[in-house]
């Protein structure tokens, strides 16, 4: 087992997962509680008996408060190599990536972050429940409400209703390309959040409005409707369906597979709409559900392009940046279920270093196809870790290289608005806090290139 080389982190691990006993405790919440003996029967399952405590983002004053302090933030400079096989022969061609190469690190993955999705999942039957003719922003559109039901023959206790709209110009004359959200469904002209606890839709078009004007259609899939949100629920949902309502295995997926396998099931009905473009779809998602949009491109690769919002920590921020939110922090209670029970070795018994892949080879997962990776001000938006995600692009681009595409275009880190999209990895830091509205139109620029 490797050791972990900073004192900081160390004090860190010192933190216990447990408290002192108080004179009174208020009643534990439902839901929390059933996420805690989840997680709590996974860590026994691996032999840990303690997940080291996270950083705290809200009080500078706590001994673990989030690290912002760039000297500070690379205790582990080396990364893995994604053009390095595991033997240690030197990744030369295309055909060695895609057969050889690529193979490995979706194992990795697979097995240590994100788990496995089932082999063979149910069917999905999508149903048209409401068609409208509507306006926004004064184009009309024709607009979808749609749910994909998905067989539960097997286990007919777990109901799994997939939601999902579509809205389409009304006077295109044939398939249109289709941007999807990670997200909720809003009535027409609201701009989404793109993630729980998001901005308010902010003055000017909505992000829907600026992607007709393209002459695209918009769409949105709600992500509870096919995984919820907590560990409690992880006996339901499509991991509890496939799963006939046991608890998971440590390689099993979590909740972040479980979303892009929807967001997939999404495609496969754009495939026989004929109003839809469906070699041109992208995906956008903030937050988590950024998290969710980068592993659906990763590992689908019908989905034409990604802006990846503010994803932090379990998406494409480098797991080895001591910034912001940490491993620790998605290991916890509240966001384990993202991803496979393995994960929680990373933040106990082994280091983030540990780890056999980093962000960077999830961004290499996604190419040749273009990805704009998207972040705040460090002030409002300093948890995700702007740098980590750029950082993660650099490292992808000689794979990116190696496919014919081009790069970042830069390893330095740009000043904050400035926009790197003259490349197939796209990358701006606003001056904004946790939103993705004030890189629409920067992500619709660099994706007209595209679609």
């Amino acid at each position: 087992m490797k050791t972990v080389r900073t004192s900081r982190f160390l004090k860190l691990a010192a933190f216990a997962i447990t408290v002192p006993a108080m004179a009174w405790q208020a009643p534990p919440n439902p839901t929390q509680a059933a996420s805690e003996a989840d997680r709590r029967k996974m860590m026994n399952l691996l032999h840990i008996t303690a997940i080291r405590i996270g950083a705290n983002g809200s009080n500078p004053e706590a001994p673990n408060y989030a690290n912002y302090d760039e000297s500070r933030a690379n205790p582990y400079p080396k990364l893995p190599d994604p053009l390095v096989m595991k033997d240690g022969r030197k990744v030369t061609t295309a055909k060695m990536w895609w057969e050889e190469r690529r193979p490995e690190i979706v194992e990795d993955f697979d097995r240590e972050v994100y788990g496995r999705a089932p082999k063979v999942t149910p069917a999905v039957k999508w149903e048209v429940v409401k068609t409208t003719n509507e306006t926004n922003g004064g184009v009309p559109v024709i607009t979808k409400q749609l749910i994909g039901h998905v067989d539960n023959s097997s286990y007919p206790k777990v109901t799994v209703d997939i939601q999902l709209s579509l809205s389409t110009p009304a006077n295109a004359t044939g398939p249109v390309p289709v941007i999807m959200e990670f997200g909720f469904n809003f009535a027409p002209g609201r701009g989404g959040r793109g993630g729980r606890g998001g901005p308010p839709p902010a003055a000017g078009p909505a992000w829907q409005q600026q992607v007709l004007a393209k002459g695209w259609g918009y769409a949105t899939i709600v992500p509870n409707s096919i995984q919820v949100d907590n560990g409690a629920g992880l006996t339901a949902g499509i991991i509890g369906l496939v799963n006939k309502g046991q608890p998971r295995k440590p390689d099993d997926w979590g909740a972040l597979r479980a979303w892009a396998w929807g967001a997939s099931r999404a495609l496969d009905y754009f495939e026989t709409d004929k109003a839809v473009d469906a070699k041109r779809v992208g995906l956008e998602g903030h937050s988590r559900y950024g998290k969710g949009v980068a592993v659906a491109m990763a590992y689908d690769p019908r989905f034409a392009i990604a802006f990846v919002s503010s994803s932090g920590e379990g998406g494409l921020k480098l797991n080895r940046r001591y910034w912001g939110e940490l491993v620790e922090n998605v290991a916890a209670v509240n966001e384990y279920h993202w991803m496979a029970g393995n994960f929680l070795k990373y933040a106990s018994i082994l280091s983030w270093d540990d780890l056999p892949v980093d962000a960077h080879e999830l961004v290499a997962l996604c190419a040749p196809r273009p990805v704009f990776i998207s972040a705040g001000a460090t002030k409002g938006d300093g948890w995700v870790d702007a740098k980590g995600m750029f950082l993660a692009g650099v490292g992808a681009g000689p794979v990116y290289r190696l496919l014919g595409k081009k790069d970042l275009g830069t390893t330095e880190f740009p000043p904050i608005e400035t926009a790197l999209v003259s490349g197939d990895i796209g990358f701006r830091q606003h001056t904004g806090g946790h939103t993705p509205t004030p890189n629409w139109p920067t992500f619709i620029a660099f994706a007209s290139r595209y679609l």
